[in-house]
């Protein structure tokens, strides 16, 4: 109510009353102000009845919720369901226009206000994980593969005459597709080995370089967020080559948002180097719904290219469900989350360790990568890897999601390109392991149930193993048995022949 209804309400209720709502109004109406003006997330965060006077007061000034709207054309925001107007805060009309995913929509002040302060809230939270060099970001309703895949095609106008992308070898489908989706070729850079780890072969992508000719590389394609024993590529010096050569680079940085390391890697190359664009899920670093990414940069002018390449206008979901989290949590919950995180990943490799050993296992030593571990299963492989699939699957049945068990000598055909040894991100890793990651949200009950289910399903794989093996050593020695008595049966007759023969 504004300060007409206030004094109306006067004449029914108790004025004394009434200006105690209306200061009790005023203090929502000061935090979003605040907002507003800053265009950055408050340090605390906001309770609901602030969230929903928020949301609804900017839903209200899109044309579809207008008393008198007389809407004629084929787009009115019109919708069947209510519940479905409800999940959606009546926000209808989307973002952006046809032409420009960032444009300011005339039918739509108010979700056009929601997709800038949602995208000045996600800046502030990039520079504040680590990165406080980067001026522009976005958030986009795709995923991060499709994220990529939109960054790619703007560089085609860029450069014309490029074919090639240089991509490090990362086992993730939708990284390699994203490629093959806007009408590249992936050159498959593979990894060198440094003890258990997997890192960037630099002299390889230098001389491919090299070979290729820079003109025809659109782009150096690096990753920071990965599965161990691979390791976040090493991003400084790919954005020196790339600098030196004048070759774009973009950075695939999926669930890095949560990790300080990966957030400094980006910033100490684009500092020293050049990084055009890096791209995060907003689900793995914020704890939303799958369906949109940031793609964020150092240079203004290409992140708005990015965004004008995106053809018509986008849904509001992603950009309403970061805002209403960040808003929620406000900077402070953010930064405890961060905090619990890395707590988390201590702990995890802590309980990781004490189990490897009573199993003699170990925890590979991965200490380039702060998000993912791996721990060997070198006594399970030895049998047969349907040991170690089998592991896998006793997981998933026992409600474990997200762990990986890799076996040795996997073999994945993805969009035309055979990759040996799927998964471990080389074609002959020295072992078979079991991944598991330390995310944001984590918890320690998280971490002591699965410790609690992955050591029921090693002892139940290992008395498996155990009976197979007795089975065979008993097969095998009746068959030994079998072969002794048919020789000495055999040694017999040969005797009782020669006795015979002798008589006669």
């Amino acid at each position: 109510m504004n300060r007409e209804s206030f004094a109306a309400g006067e004449q029914l209720v108790s004025p004394a009353y009434v200006r105690q709502g209306c200061e009790a109004r005023r203090s929502h109406e000061h935090l979003i102000r605040l907002l507003l003006e800053k265009g950055k997330c408050p340090e605390d965060g906001w309770d609901e009845s602030t969230l929903e006077l928020f949301l609804h007061e900017l839903a209200i000034m899109d044309s579809n919720n207008f008393l008198g709207n007389c809407g004629v054309g084929e787009r009115e925001g019109r919708v069947a369901s209510a519940l479905v107007a409800r999940r959606h805060y009546r926000f209808i009309h989307g973002i952006g226009r046809s032409g420009d995913i960032s444009a300011v929509q005339p039918k739509a002040a108010g979700s056009s206000l929601l997709n800038k302060i949602t995208n000045s809230l996600v800046l502030d939270i990039l520079k504040l994980a680590g990165v406080p060099t980067v001026t522009n970001c976005f958030v986009v309703p795709m995923a991060t593969g499709m994220s990529l895949t939109l960054c790619f095609l703007t560089l085609r106008h860029k450069r014309p005459k490029a074919k090639y992308i240089i991509w490090p070898r990362i086992d993730q489908k939708s990284c390699f597709k994203s490629m093959i989706t806007a009408g590249f070729e992936p050159v498959v850079i593979e990894n060198i080995l440094e003890g258990d780890e997997l890192r960037t072969d630099l002299k390889a992508v230098e001389s491919k370089v090299q070979e290729l000719g820079p003109d025809s590389i659109l782009c150096v394609h690096s990753t920071t967020s990965c599965f161990a024993p691979r390791v976040p590529d090493r991003v400084e010096e790919l954005a020196v080559i790339c600098a030196n050569y004048g070759i774009p680079h973009i950075v695939n940085n999926a669930y890095g948002v949560q990790s300080s390391k990966c957030m400094h890697l980006i910033q100490q190359g684009a500092r020293v180097g050049r990084i055009d664009a890096f791209v995060q899920s907003l689900d793995k670093n914020f704890m939303v719904p799958v369906g949109g990414a940031i793609i964020a940069g150092f240079n203004d002018s290409f992140i708005q290219e990015i965004s004008k390449m995106y053809p018509g206008r986008a849904s509001a979901s992603p950009s309403l469900d970061v805002l209403i989290t960040l808003l929620s949590l406000g900077s402070n919950g953010y930064k405890k989350l961060l905090k619990e995180r890395k707590e988390m990943f201590s702990y995890l490799s802590s309980q990781l360790e004490k189990l490897s050993e009573c199993y003699n296992e170990r925890l590979l030593h991965t200490p380039h990568n702060p998000i993912s571990l791996a721990m060997t299963l070198k006594t399970l492989s030895e049998h047969q890897d349907r040991s170690v699939t089998q592991l896998g699957s006793m997981l998933f049945t026992r409600q474990v999601s997200g762990a990986r068990v890799v076996p040795l000598g996997s073999v994945q055909a993805v969009s035309g390109h055979t990759f040996r040894g799927f998964m471990a991100h080389t074609n002959n890793y020295p072992c078979a392991y079991l991944n598991a990651a330390a995310a944001v949200g984590m918890k320690t009950q998280d971490v002591d149930l699965f410790v609690k289910r992955l050591d029921k399903c090693l002892k139940t794989v290992r008395k498996e193993q155990n009976k197979e093996s007795n089975a065979s050593a008993v097969e095998n020695y009746n068959k030994t048995e079998d072969v002794d008595i048919e020789e000495m049966a055999l040694k017999l007759d040969n005797v009782l022949l020669d006795t015979s023969q002798n008589s006669s």
